[in-house]
Formats: C-alpha cells, structure tokens, sequence
C-alpha cells in the first residue's frame, strides 16, 4: 500500500480557513447584538448620533427616570455624563446599581452586552465617544 501526503501548503491553507471561520464565527455572535444607537428602549430610540466621521462617532444617550437602553454591545469608546444620575446596569458580572455624577468620565475597551435603567430622579445625559 502506498500512502500518499498531502502537500504542505494544502494543510496549512485548511489551517487557515478553520481558524478563519472559528473567527467570523466569534465575531458573527458578539455582533448580533445591536450597538448603542440601534438599541433602544420599548421600541423608541435613547442615543442619537452627534458626528461620525472615519475616526469616530458621537453619540448622546437621554435617559428620563425609569428609562432604560435594552442588551446591546459596545466597541472601545470614551463616555461622559452630561448630567448624572441612579443607573442599575445588568452585565455578565450581574447587577449593581451606580450613582454616575455629572462630569465624570471612563474609558472602555469594550463591552460585550449589557443593558441599564434610570433607576433615579433625574435625567441622565451622556456621551459616547468611539473610535474607529
């Protein structure tokens, strides 16, 4: 019986679409969630969009008490509030509740889903900045 191989190049080419599919995949299932300006709450939009350009994008996000932002994801972005507020956030790490005090900022390389509700009196205002 004589064995035959295959070529090298032909293994490391099936390597590569594997890997590649394995990729998309991944990809394909953290993006099927909306991304902030698509999600919004019972059906009514709460980010609208301030500038988008090839570098970034601008979003403000309103939150009157007792409104939310439903799941969704976040690419890497900077976030500033406008004007703060009570927040009850529900991620993979579970629930809290934060006071978000107008001025403050943060830095996120991302976030895979979450979802928040203005759990306080006052309309809560802020900032998304994405890079691009």
């Amino acid at each position: 019986m004589i064995r035959t191989r295959e070529p090298l190049p032909c293994r490391r080419a099936i390597i590569a679409l594997l890997f590649l599919a394995t990729a998309f995949s991944v990809r394909a299932s953290s993006s099927a969630l909306p991304d902030p300006l698509v999600a919004g709450w019972q059906g009514q939009p709460v980010c609208e969009l301030l500038h988008e350009d090839i570098a970034q994008r601008i979003l403000r996000c309103t939150f009157p008490p007792g409104v939310g932002h439903e799941r969704h994801r976040h690419v890497p972005h900077f976030g500033y509030a406008v004007s703060g507020g009570r927040m009850r956030i529900v991620d993979e790490k579970g629930v809290r509740e934060v006071d978000l005090a107008s001025g403050s900022s943060y830095a996120s390389d991302g976030v895979a889903w979450h979802e928040v509700l203005n759990i306080g009196n006052t309309t809560v205002v802020y900032l998304i900045i994405e890079t691009r």
